[in-house]
């Protein structure tokens, strides 16, 4: 049995506003569970995104692929998109750059 299990995940780097209050409710949440603000941002749409059949439904249909993006993605560098990812322990505290307003998700 393998020690490491390398996964292969693509990870992008986005910023998006939101609103002090909800920035510092992710921050107390991630500190609750231990775990990054990032991952909860991810985990958190990931559960809303499987729970809410209507949405699962729009998926299905035409629509859902001409979407007009919104997301405001940073363009990862050459050695961004090169490193794999690796399944590793949850950090036990969110970073320290982050700022309350603007949350950015990055490469985990």
């Amino acid at each position: 049995m393998p020690l490491l299990e390398v996964t292969q995940t693509r990870h992008l780097s986005a910023s998006i506003r939101l609103t002090d209050t909800t920035a510092t409710q992710v921050d107390q949440y991630a500190a609750f569970i231990r775990a990054s603000a990032d991952d909860v941002v991810e985990q958190a749409l990931a559960y809303v995104f499987s729970k809410d059949r209507d949405f699962q439904e729009f998926l299905k249909s035409p629509e859902a692929q001409r979407i007009t993006p919104t997301l405001r993605v940073r363009r990862a560098s050459a050695n961004e998109a090169a490193e794999p990812s690796v399944k590793k322990p949850i950090p036990a505290a969110s970073s320290a750059s982050q700022t309350p307003a603007v949350v950015a998700g990055s490469r985990a």
